[in-house]
Order: structure tokens, then C-alpha cells, then sequence
């Protein structure tokens, strides 16, 4: 679940810490989306180990919630970098075609 936490979490701070700094500009935050899209997929990884051990273990089903809930932060957290990435891409159009006028 906590790998999924930063995976959600990255990127909003990343944008408010740009509004606190002169040095750290916006298209910088593009720089954290591969960290983004690595704790996402270690929390889809994590939750589906937790899920094949909990289902194997004869303790019961402890645990299932939180991988339930990182499984969940990790496809945001995917989803959060797929419009990050689709952002950049918008921009990057958006400054080549206004730089051949």
C-alpha cells in the first residue's frame, strides 16, 4: 500500500513544490513519471504476492484489504502518469507547431 501511496502521491507534490521554487519548473515534474510508473507497478506487484499468499495460507485472509487498496493506489498512480505523459506530449506538439510559425 505505501508503494502505491507514493505512486499517487508523487506527482501533486512534485507540482506544489513548483509553485514554492524558481528552480524547479513545471516540466521538470515530467522527469518523475518513470519514478511514478515504478512504485505503481511494485505496488500491483505487491498486492498480487500478498493476494497468491494469503490465498495458499491457512491463517486466513489478513492482509487482503491493504493489498486490495494498494492494487487500487497503483492503478491511479498509473493513471496519474499516463495523463502526465499525455500532458507532456500536448505541450511538446503545442511548442513545435507555435515554433514553425
Amino acid at each position: 500500500m505505501v508503494a502505491g501511496l507514493v505512486s499517487v502521491a508523487t506527482i501533486p507534490v512534485a507540482v506544489y513544490l513548483t509553485r514554492l521554487s524558481d528552480s524547479f519548473d513545471l516540466l521538470h515534474v515530467g522527469f518523475l513519471i518513470p519514478i511514478v510508473i515504478a512504485f505503481a507497478f511494485a505496488a500491483l506487484a505487491l498486492s498480487a504476492r500478498t493476494r497468491r499468499r494469503t490465498s495458499v495460507s491457512l491463517a486466513g485472509e489478513n492482509g487482503t484489504g491493504l493489498a486490495t487498496a494498494g492494487r487500487v493506489l497503483g492503478i491511479i498512480g498509473l493513471c496519474m502518469a499516463a495523463s502526465a505523459l499525455v500532458a507532456l506530449g500536448v505541450y511538446g506538439l503545442l511548442e513545435y507547431v507555435g515554433s514553425q510559425g
